[in-house]
């Protein structure tokens, strides 16, 4: 029997960034602040990895999409160079891998260059089409926001806010999990939820639309990716989030402790600096943007888990 051999495709990306090499090194190997760095990742977890070499699993967008795959990267086969290959990618991609480099320039600068080779299934016409279009997009938004970040990062990071809100439940801890899972019940269980709209094509990885309406009486419309993993988490991103922020990214953690659930919220932001007086009115401050932001989300998680306490006591 003989094997069709799959066709390859070739993609590169390049930007030059006003940062050094090893900056710029460095932010592409913290793959943990991917989410808060890269548009498109939504939620990133190392499986193993011994300085050198790791195994990923990511979630991200393409094409509007959630997909998610695992990788492995070397992080170090040559100076200035992380090279990845997928391990199990998502359809309709059949094999995908690359390597990022990075070279100096003689004005302090950097030329990075971001280089993709994959394979569609069947060598579907359209999935090459669709895989291209995903690479170039997110290839694109992910140089532009690494030399970004590397040129400002102490700036960005003062931007930043994390937190988190902790409510204790009395009841069963899957109750709580399906509270905050099916989200498409949200409007008619949650006062300040005004719409929402799920799509889950996936088990497990939803876009949520959703209107919130905040203790001033405006409503902010979001666009959020989620993922659903085990052991009673969901992590999101919010794709669009509200005109104040830059970025937002979240997590729902539950932990059952005999009769009662730590339900436990987490929000990490960034302020985005030129909304702040145009959100806030003149004179307000940054600090003011992350106190208002705090209190915001901080009041609806608070309010969203004891919603689910009502809901799980029956």
């Amino acid at each position: 029997m003989t094997t069709t051999r799959l066709a390859t495709h070739h993609v590169r990306h390049t930007v030059v960034a006003d940062a050094p090499a090893e900056v710029l090194h460095r932010v592409v190997a913290e793959v943990e602040r991917w989410p808060m760095v890269l548009g498109p990742t939504v939620h990133v977890e190392r499986i193993d990895g011994d300085g050198r070499t790791e195994l990923l699993r990511l979630w991200a967008t393409a094409n509007g999409e959630v997909r998610t795959w695992t990788s492995r990267r070397d992080l170090a086969p040559t100076p200035g160079r992380i090279a990845f290959r997928q391990q199990q990618p998502s359809p309709p991609v059949a094999a995908m891998g690359g390597a990022w480099a990075f070279e100096s320039l003689g004005d302090g600068g950097t030329r990075v260059v971001l280089d993709h080779d994959f394979a569609a299934e069947a060598d579907d016409p359209d999935a090459v089409t669709w895989i291209r279009r995903a690479v170039d997009r997110n290839s694109e938004a992910e140089l532009a926001a690494i030399a970004d970040h590397a040129r400002s990062e102490d700036r960005l990071r003062a931007l930043e806010l994390d937190f988190t809100d902790t409510v204790e439940i009395t009841g069963p801890v899957d109750g709580v999990y399906d509270f905050l899972r099916d989200a498409a019940h949200w409007p008619e269980r949650i006062p300040h939820v005004d719409r929402l709209e799920l799509i889950e094509d996936t088990p497990g990885l939803q876009l949520m639309i959703m209107d919130t309406r905040t203790a001033d009486g405006s409503v902010h419309t979001t666009r959020s990716a989620r993922v659903c993993l085990p052991d009673h988490r969901i992590v999101y991103k919010q794709l669009e989030p509200p005109a104040l922020l830059d970025a937002h990214t979240g997590e729902w953690t539950l932990t059952a402790a005999g009769n009662h659930v730590r339900a436990s919220s987490r929000h990490t932001i960034r302020i985005r600096p030129d909304a702040v007086e145009r959100v806030l009115g003149a004179g307000a401050t940054v600090d003011d943007a992350k106190e208002f932001v705090r209190t915001a989300l901080g009041t609806n998680s608070t309010a969203t888990l004891h919603r689910a306490a009502e809901h799980v006591r029956g």
